[in-house]
């Protein structure tokens, strides 16, 4: 069986508290879901879905990220 992508590596398991608390830094430094996704190793759905479930904001997914 070959090896996930770095990107999704982390697919299908559950959400730790650590990777909760780096989805809302990531999230205030205005990375797009896509970079975070890439950071946290889970698709960018994923990201959407679980900042959606607990209350993040990511600010406007059509503004430049690293605060441009």
């Amino acid at each position: 069986m070959a090896a996930l992508p770095q990107s999704i590596r982390n697919a299908a398991e559950p959400w730790t508290a650590k990777e909760l608390s780096k989805l809302k830094a990531l999230a205030a430094e205005n990375l797009p879901p896509s970079v975070i996704g890439l950071r946290l190793g889970r698709p960018e759905g994923a990201i959407l879905s679980k900042a959606l479930q607990t209350g993040i904001t990511l600010t406007p997914l059509n503004r430049p990220p690293y605060g441009t």
